[in-house]
């Protein structure tokens, strides 16, 4: 891994051949070994990548993908939807293939509860599936009320738009209806959260539209942290793209918010004044997807403990949780450790069904920033499973340079494109 270039290791992980190298176990079938119901909640970046696998690794089992829309809107790329970039059909993914090409059972469908001792999962139309074993991939709920005066009516003022669609467009309508000259105001939680970069890619963006449409406005981030992912790349970035148009105000700065009165679009830190804005877009804390809570995946905690190795939920054994809604640390939340995740899983279930033992998983993520359309940044690690859980391996993957010249910077933003293409084409076409 040390030896490979940025642009040829998000060549590799992006080829379905090489990922099962990557990911420490043989792309090999184990028709007819592995028999069973196997469904999957959640039709995202981890529990898509799950199903396509596993109907790879075992085409004997019957496989059900459990998701409510019909189309897949996609959080990476959406900050590049709210900069002008592209337009939410670039985003946008079916699952087709899924059914057609790799024998997928979609049901479009709201879990809303789960038997573990009878192996059954409820949907809100009324039906009830049956599984040998579940997984869980959620996502992430927003967690209403922990900023006072921030509910689920108040986000159709102040969007959080951390998840990719209705929100996404609103946000970008509020953008383009400021004047010229107005203040724009991102609020960003503390750790975890979905996405760790995404708040400051999200401010680069929309300078970047800004800078060309209402180059007198300005964008304000209050932080509940006093540091946060890729920081020193951000700021080099906004100094050299948007000289004083980006302010962070870090935690011990006051960044962090109280509460909010909508009604007069005002933030109110923990302390200093009040500031008031013409928009808001408030990312609150969040947590576990609402069907891991229901069903008490969660333990006593916002997350949902697993044994790393397998994922398998360690509240409740026979179902595993991946992606955002699990605890995986040192793995960000992020769209490409949630895919990473979703194959170990397919070939923890793959294995265990047709009684032989898992190998040894690895597991990989890689994030790009945009910082503008030709200015890009990036980070990507590799783990594999250590004495107490998942550990980055030493020395594999790192961080884009921080004085990297513009040739650089511009071809990593085309990496960045390329590598989007090349994820939802391996999980969703």
């Amino acid at each position: 891994m040390r030896n490979l270039t940025r642009r040829n290791f998000v060549r590799m992980l992006g080829t379905v051949g090489a990922a099962s190298s990557v990911l420490g176990w043989p792309l090999v079938s184990l028709a007819g070994k592995a028999t069973g119901r196997v469904v999957i909640v959640g039709g995202g970046f981890g529990g898509a990548s799950c199903a396509k696998y596993l109907s790879r690794l075992a085409p004997g089992l019957e496989i059900t993908l459990v998701e409510r829309d019909s189309k897949f809107i996609t959080c990476p790329f959406s900050n590049a939807v709210l900069g002008g970039l592209y337009d939410i059909d670039f985003i946008t993914h079916g699952y087709d293939a899924l059914q057609k090409a790799h024998g997928v059972k979609v049901v479009h469908d709201s879990a809303t509860a789960i038997d573990p001792g009878a192996k059954t999962i409820s949907l809100a139309g009324g039906s009830t599936l049956p599984y040998d074993r579940l997984v869980v991939s959620p996502g992430i709920d927003i967690q209403w009320g922990a900023i006072d005066g921030y509910d689920q009516a108040a986000s159709k003022v102040m969007p959080h738009a951390w998840k990719a669609g209705s929100q996404t467009l609103l946000l970008r309508k509020q953008l383009e209806d400021m004047p010229d000259g107005g203040v724009v105001i991102i609020a960003a939680p503390r750790n975890p959260f979905r996405c760790p970069p995404g708040p400051y890619e999200r401010a680069s963006l929309i300078a970047h539209y800004l800078k060309q449409a209402k180059p007198r406005s300005k964008i304000l981030i209050y932080d509940a942290k006093d540091k946060f992912s890729k920081q020193p790349l951000f700021e080099q970035g906004w100094q050299a793209l948007y000289p004083g148009m980006i302010e962070w105000i870090s935690e011990s700065e006051g960044g962090a918010i109280e509460s909010v009165d909508i009604a007069n679009m005002t933030v109110h830190p923990t302390f200093g004044d009040p500031q008031k804005a013409d928009v808001v877009n408030l990312i609150p804390p969040q947590k576990a997807g609402a069907i891991a809570h229901a069903a008490g995946l969660n333990g006593d905690g916002a997350w949902c403990p697993v044994n790393q190795r397998t994922f398998e939920s360690t509240v409740h054994p026979g179902i595993h949780v991946i992606g955002d809604a699990a605890v995986a640390n040192p793995m960000p939340k992020s769209g490409f450790a949630a895919s990473s995740q979703g194959k170990v899983c397919a070939a923890a279930i793959a294995a265990d069904l047709s009684g032989q033992d898992m190998p040894e998983p690895s597991y990989v993520n890689t994030c790009y920033s945009l910082v503008g359309p030709d200015y890009g940044i990036s980070v990507a690690m590799v783990y594999r499973m250590g004495e107490s859980g998942i550990a980055a391996v030493q020395g594999a993957g790192g961080v884009s340079p921080k004085d990297a010249d513009h040739a650089f910077r511009k071809a990593e933003a085309r990496y960045s494109v390329g590598w989007y293409q090349s994820i939802t084409s391996d999980i969703w076409a």
